[in-house]
């Protein structure tokens, strides 16, 4: 092989690239500081290693959520084998100091015909640690939805009563130190500071119907977490973006921010909710 060929050979392997890139990146704005990418978090190739140095993210529950590109009902224990891999590639792209918010369940029906509840949170919070996750603490988020309850299961008679805590948690661990070995300029308050380190957090849920998501969470949730636990300019990545809460929430504070989601859909709602809500203007939409 002569050089002629190997340069033939590199420029064919960078085009294959771009070809990649440009079919993964669905949208860009602020210099590159914003970013959706389509695609499998699973799959993509667009994030390097020790890169990112904080992930905010609500993934796929497996309650029956009828999203467009994901099936949300397989059998738990490969709901678990999920989880694995995708901590495992989160925290290859985390920093040595990043920090994971990782907002799940408390618990989950097994179905009403089954005994008792899946231990979401319990198992989540051992498969991240055999990842090599490190926990730190956890924060309980009180929608304050137990108004909307409907199932009680034995009413009035102990034979088979449910018991159901209307919260979800955010877990919050660390890839190998808690403390930044930078230091850097944070934005919270006096007042923000001494409310959000309390571990319990009260602000209602985001309708579905006002977003079109399914399953959306409020800005307030991403925008305390990277608050709390980032400096302004850091890298937040959100792998299971969704309806884009986490990058409006980047985009709003001076943060660098990467959303990867598999659902075409979704990513177009993420745009648009990002030019609309944080006054994105766009710099770049790969799928025109």
């Amino acid at each position: 092989m002569d050089e002629g060929d190997v340069k033939m050979d590199t420029d064919l392997g960078n085009m294959d690239a771009l070809k990649a890139k440009k079919e993964q990146m669905f949208f860009e704005a602020r210099d590159g500081k914003i970013q959706i990418i389509h695609n499998d978090f699973l799959a993509t190739n667009l994030i390097k290693e020790n890169q990112v140095d904080l992930i905010v993210t609500s993934p796929p529950y497996n309650v029956d959520i009828h999203y467009n590109s994901f099936q949300d009902n397989i059998p738990y224990e490969n709901y678990l084998e999920f989880t694995e891999k995708w901590l495992k590639k989160a925290y290859l792209l985390t920093k040595s100091d990043g920090r994971l918010c990782l907002n799940v369940p408390l618990d989950k029906s097994k179905g009403r015909k089954g005994a008792g509840f899946q231990s979401v949170y319990a198992d989540i919070v051992n498969v991240a640690k055999k990842v090599g996750w490190k926990y730190f603490s956890t924060i309980i988020w009180n929608e304050s939805n137990i108004s909307r309850r409907t199932a009680w299961g034995s009413w009035l008679s102990a034979r088979a009563p449910y018991v159901i805590a209307p919260v979800e948690v955010i877990i919050i661990f660390y890839k190998q130190r808690w403390q930044k070995m930078k230091n850097g300029k944070s934005d919270i308050t006096k007042k923000e500071f001494i409310e959000w380190t309390n571990g319990v957090w009260t602000f209602p849920g985001e309708s579905k119907k006002k977003i079109g998501h399914p399953a959306p969470f409020p800005i307030e949730l991403p925008k305390r977490c990277i608050k709390l636990f980032s400096f302004v300019g850091d890298t937040v990545l959100d792998p299971f973006l969704g309806s884009g809460s986490t990058l409006i929430a980047c985009a709003l504070l001076n943060r660098k921010g990467i959303g990867v989601e598999i659902d075409e859909n979704y990513c177009k709602l993420a745009k648009d909710r990002l030019i609309k809500e944080a006054n994105i203007n766009q710099k770049k939409l790969w799928s025109d």
